[in-house]
């Protein structure tokens, strides 16, 4: 399958989220994944926005790009922070050059390798969501036509996730994306949960969750409930010797 397929699948299979019943923290993750597999990048990360404007790290394609995402929350500053905000997208070529722009996180950039940024905004029109981050280990800026397919993966995923507006009222939508906020605080606990029971680490353990709930025809959270209570915890550890999916 060339790229040009993947790309028309890629927007397909985000299209299929615009119905009254999606899973938010499985369209974040679904972004992320297209992300990876279409874009000349080494990782990328979600920042989502509550129903009061806060940010917060939602999802990402690694554990310490996480940990990334966190920090940026946390010091107020960054790529991600400015691309929500100003609604455009943020073009970095070398991170080491805006150590004086945001310090905390082009250090902590630094110790994990990561060299440059995109951090497209997650908008329509005037309403914005969040924001994707895109990292490279290269110091030097993304192509146009990579920045252009990132901002439209970017800019369906906001549809789905505003899609409940043109059914009812805002204020539903703004529910929607707190719960989504809950659910992954409970994705979370059954990663860190599988990842001490299975002795894995807790990428491993996120591939594993997924996997099963995929394997099942689950709600990704419904599982990561399951695992929390400890109802599913042997079931997701037991397709361990599977092979890993890539996150």
């Amino acid at each position: 399958m060339d790229r040009h397929e993947r790309i028309a699948n890629a927007f397909v299979g985000l299209a299929d989220t615009l119905v009254a019943d999606y899973d938010v923290v499985e369209l974040a993750q679904q972004l992320i994944d297209n992300a990876m597999a279409l874009l000349p990048i080494t990782a990328a990360g979600i920042v989502l926005a509550d129903v009061k404007g806060e940010l917060h790290a939602f999802a990402a394609s690694s554990q310490k790009t996480q940990l990334l995402e966190m920090l940026q929350v946390h010091a107020d500053s960054g790529p991600c922070l400015e691309a929500y905000r100003t609604g455009q997208p943020v073009l970095v070529d070398d991170l080491c050059a805006e150590a004086a722009r945001w310090p905390a996180f082009v250090e902590r950039a630094d110790e994990y390798d990561y060299r440059a940024v995109t951090a497209l905004p997650l908008r329509l029109r005037t309403d914005r969501v969040g924001a994707l981050n895109l990292f490279v280990t290269e110091v030097g800026a993304m192509a146009i036509p990579d920045v252009a397919i990132g901002q439209a993966l970017a800019d369906i995923a906001t549809i789905g996730i505003l899609h409940q507006r043109a059914l009812s009222r805002s204020e539903m939508v703004n529910q929607q994306l707190q719960t989504a906020l809950d659910t992954r605080l409970i994705i979370e606990q059954a990663k860190g949960m599988l990842a001490e029971r299975g002795k894995i680490d807790t990428d491993q353990a996120f591939c594993l969750l997924r996997a099963q709930a995929r394997r099942t025809n689950r709600r990704l959270s419904d599982l990561a409930g399951a695992v929390v209570d400890g109802a599913a915890m042997t079931e997701v550890l037991g397709a361990k010797s599977q092979k890993l999916p890539r996150q």
